[in-house]
């Protein structure tokens, strides 16, 4: 506390030097006042006496109580209130109005620091205290004790009030925008929130993607690389031909890597500019071309409409892209889980309320062992069925076989998203 006092902010210093030197520079006015008004220097001391040094060191020594009033403003409160008294005492006279400045000041800053709850009891000895000495100094230049006890509860009423109606209004505003600021910075919070969550929600996605690009490439290179083996000795062209398929295959997954992990930096702007490839219906075919050149016995059948519809036509970029990733994460689980099984791939566009995209696979020559894996394939198509609206089947077949099947709605179709 005693290092707060001796270094008062410099505000405060303006404040306190501002009101000495408003309130002296008014006492040696008063003379001049007094011929026109001979009433403003009733009572004051004459210019230079000891009585007027005491009046200058009385308005002084109350305005310097300032340097501290919003550190302690309950103590500057009541200093500033109490020099009204004493300034009655030693003579003030007609000028014990000059010590209403500095309790403006010191009662403001009181209502601006505490709450009003708090500081009315000495808010209340302060107007008392102030009656109390413009009352006094009244009745010493002959004032009537009712007369001058009337005009000094006046005059505490205003000195107090209206400092008070001032710092509310002050109060009440800084509340406000206190609070305008909290609000919009809670939306700002709210908002960073959801751009967060909606780039978790995309990059959770293109982590799926990555599993599917990576499980059908890299299950063509292992179907290869086997092939590569039995082929190296019997058959050197062959197992050239499949060595330059491994070499494409892996070029392949290494770009489509690169887009996808590209994308998932932060803050990368020339990631974000990467030309990442969205799938279609129209790509089916050649990824079913893809998975037969890497040894897979693998068929395709087109079922075109038959009413002049352009292929896949009402069906979104979204819901085609959501097609290729299930026929190509169904292939790849085929040919993890079902070797050597024929796979059949359909893309039925026939019916004009829903496309319907289906694999199967017939029975495997040899169980696989089970799969370790997360399952995130599956997972992914699901998820894809359900954000465009469709219907994902998945099961056995009669045949002991497997089977997946999409149904997509059509846009504008009764029914559909």
């Amino acid at each position: 506390m005693r290092g707060q006092l001796a270094r008062p902010a410099r505000h405060d210093v303006l404040v306190a030097g501002g009101c000495a030197t408003v309130t002296v520079g008014a006492l040696c006015l008063l003379p001049v006042l007094a011929r026109v008004d001979s009433g403003a220097g009733d009572g004051v001391p004459e210019a230079g006496a000891l009585a007027w040094w005491v009046v200058v060191a009385t308005l002084v020594a109350q305005s310097m109580v300032l340097l501290w009033r919003r550190r302690c403003p309950e103590v500057v409160a009541g200093a500033a209130a109490a020099a009204v008294p004493v300034g009655a005492v030693v003579g003030m006279g007609a000028a014990i109005g000059l010590t209403s400045l500095a309790v403006l000041v010191s009662v403001y800053s009181l209502a601006t620091e505490r709450p009003l709850a708090r500081s009315w009891p000495l808010l209340a000895a302060t107007g008392v205290l102030v009656a109390a000495g413009n009352a006094a100094a009244s009745v010493r230049v002959d004032v009537p004790v009712a007369e001058a006890s009337f005009t000094g509860i006046v005059q505490a009423v205003g000195i107090v009030v209206a400092p008070l109606v001032l710092a509310a209004l002050v109060v009440a505003r800084g509340d406000s925008r206190r609070a305008r600021e909290d609000r919009l910075a809670a939306l700002d919070r709210e908002y960073e929130a959801l751009v967060a969550a909606a780039v978790a929600r995309e990059r959770t996605a293109m982590a799926r993607e990555l599993h599917d690009i990576a499980a059908h490439h890299l299950t063509g290179i292992a179907v290869l690389s086997s092939a590569i083996a039995t082929q190296i000795d019997t058959d050197p062209t062959g197992a050239k031909e499949a060595i330059g398929e491994v070499r494409r295959q892996s070029a392949s997954v290494l770009r489509d890597l690169r887009s996808l992990v590209g994308l998932l930096r932060d803050h990368d702007e020339s990631a974000l500019r990467t030309d990442v490839r969205v799938e279609t219906l129209a790509g089916i075919p050649g990824l079913v071309a893809e998975v037969a050149a890497a040894g897979h016995d693998v068929s395709l059948s087109m079922l075109a409409a038959t009413d002049g519809r352009a292929p896949g036509e009402g069906v979104g970029p979204l819901a085609q892209l959501a097609a290729y990733r299930t026929v190509q994460e169904s292939l790849a689980n085929a040919g993890r889980h079902a070797a050597g099984a024929r796979c059949e791939v359909q893309v039925d566009d026939r019916d004009t309320a829903t496309l319907v995209v289906a694999v199967r696979n017939a029975t495997p020559r040899q169980r696989s062992a089970p799969s370790v894996s997360g399952g995130l394939g599956l997972v992914g198509m699901r998820e894809r069925a359900e954000l465009t609206g469709s219907e994902l089947v998945i099961g056995a077949t009669v045949d002991g076989g497997w089977q997946v099947q999409l149904r997509i709605p059509r846009f504008g179709s009764e029914g559909s998203p």
